[in-house]
């Protein structure tokens, strides 16, 4: 039987385990594919991974022990395997046997530990995905309900919230970016450190209440493009934070920020606002939380940019890590600079288009992750306790009902603007009340305000709608034609905006009309 003490030699030393697994010798004499990480090295054999952690140390992990290894893999199959049950398979120890010869789950004694995960293609993951423009948006719909569907099922713990779990956080990056004075330049590293601290204090009390209010969680904590992947077809979270259970138990839009950070440094920003809206359509909670979303990106982009610098010293030959380390600090530093909200509503009969639109344009309006995006078709459904793409029975569509969801629309475009997130209103707009009622809420938060009206002939409305898939209009179409009847009537000076062509045209007239191009 194995046991749990390690062999003779020093633990810490794994140049005998390393070359055991490199050389082949661990896998029936096929030489695997090797990959080092900064904390791991992986061997690629057939249709598996075998994970070994590296005896390392760094600011905020440590993995320098035999002790700490195991425990760090044991916690890594268990946490992995809330999202990635089918990827992550056991845990093997590495034994020395009788002769000093090493093997897997032999009898001898224990020297460190492998964890074997099921492999998949590399171009499985997103990150390969997004970089050949391949993240469509049932893609990114489907890996924003899936978030969703894991913050909901994690542990809430208010142990490890607030603003002083927070500091803790931004101290460690502060620490972690100095140790890279050749890379990350020190005067914008200690602005940045200074900022944020400064920000954690002023959001201290909304850093509280979403603590309060069970949105802190044990999440993921390390959820980049590189950390997931399609797997049979759904986007699946894997390799999580595992080494400390502090730095992953977060406010879940925390959680979220790092997969945002990650697409707007990519210049995805419309990819990034898909997902951001979809999260917060299925997640009401978090509508309050949208105004720490500066602070959370911006260390996001802070923690990227001390982790690659670190890579870029031990591979120097790279020079694109060091590039890539300096360009996530301006990121960091860029999240912090404020954007004055704006208020963009954007009306017309159904299937002229004001969804697609919205989507387009969403991403290009004020701060990142760019503009809430108010869809009355989706916060009918929210007010019904149904989910965006649920029907609905005729008899919610009464004048009574319609005008409750007007005024959801009103007062969440309200708050979020008092939060300074830009906001799109999407919705039809038909009665003039409603028009006017939307231009209020503009003038009352003292933000710039446009409304878009989209013009469409009926055959192309009609055809549009009857060839919708799974979507949040319930409108079919018999309402369409039915709305060609309506009395828009003034539409004072909203932008009249002919939407007969495709999306790249009139989003193209949308840009110019709004200043975004």
């Amino acid at each position: 039987m194995a046991t749990t003490s390690p062999g003779p030699g020093t633990p810490d030393d794994q140049a005998d385990v390393v070359a055991f697994l490199d050389q082949g010798h661990a896998f029936e004499r096929t030489r695997p594919t090797r990959i080092d990480t900064h904390c791991a090295s992986i061997f690629l054999v057939g249709d598996r991974a075998w994970k070994l952690k590296r005896a390392v140390r760094f600011g905020y992990l440590d993995f320098s022990t035999f002790d700490k290894r195991h425990a760090a893999l044991e916690a890594e199959l268990r946490l992995n395997r809330r999202t990635a049950p089918d990827l992550y398979l056991a845990l093997h120890p590495i034994t020395r046997e009788a002769g000093g010869r090493l093997a897997i789950d032999g009898a001898g004694d224990v020297v460190d530990w492998l964890l074997e995960m099921r492999r998949f293609p590399d171009d499985a993951l997103l990150i390969h995905i997004a970089d050949h423009g391949q993240l469509d948006e049932r893609l990114l719909m489907r890996l924003a309900d899936h978030i969703g569907a894991f913050h909901s099922a994690a542990e809430a713990d208010r142990a490890h919230a607030g603003a002083i779990s927070f500091r803790r956080v931004i101290d460690g990056n502060i620490a972690s970016m100095g140790a890279f004075p050749d890379i990350l330049d020190p005067d914008k590293a200690k602005h940045l450190g200074d900022s944020l601290l400064q920000m954690t204090d002023d959001m201290a009390p909304l850093l509280g209440a979403r603590a309060r209010e069970g949105r802190v969680r044990h999440g993921h904590g390390d959820l980049h493009l590189a950390n997931i992947a399609l797997i049979d077809g759904e986007p699946t979270l894997f390799d999580c934070l595992e080494f400390s259970v502090e730095l992953a138990t977060i406010d879940v839009l925390y959680d979220l920020a790092f997969l945002l950070m990650d697409l707007w440094h990519r210049n995805l920003r419309t990819e990034a606002n898909i997902v951001f809206n979809r999260y917060l359509d299925l997640s009401p909670a978090d509508e309050s939380g949208i105004g720490l979303l500066p602070l959370f990106l911006s260390v996001r982009a802070a923690i990227r940019a001390h982790v690659l610098a670190a890579q870029s010293l031990r591979a120097p030959e790279d020079r694109a890590l060091a590039q890539n380390a300096r360009s996530y600090l301006e990121l960091a530093l860029a999240m912090l600079v404020p954007a004055p909200p704006r208020l963009v509503a954007i009306g017309g009969l159904s299937g002229t288009g004001k969804s697609s639109l919205a989507r387009r344009l969403g991403g290009a309006i004020g701060r990142a992750p760019g503009a809430r995006i108010l869809r009355n078709d989706v916060l009918r459904k929210r007010l019904a306790g149904l989910s965006p793409e649920a029907r609905l029975p005729r008899g919610s569509y009464s004048a009574q009902a319609a005008a409750r969801v007007y005024e959801t629309t009103d007062r969440m475009a309200a708050s979020a603007l008092a939060l300074g997130q830009s906001v799109v209103a999407d919705a039809v707009f038909a009665q003039r009340v409603e028009r006017e009622r939307i231009e209020a809420v503009g003038r009352q938060s003292g933000v710039p305000f446009d409304g878009l009206w989209l013009e469409a002939a009926a055959t192309a409305r009609l055809s549009r709608v009857g060839t919708r898939g799974a979507d949040a209009s319930d409108a079919d179409v018999a309402v369409a034609q039915a709305q060609s009847q309506l009395e828009i009537g003034d539409l004072g000076s909203w932008h009249r905006v002919h939407a007969d062509g495709s999306l790249d045209e009139v989003a193209a007239v949308a840009c110019a009309k709004l200043g975004l191009c």
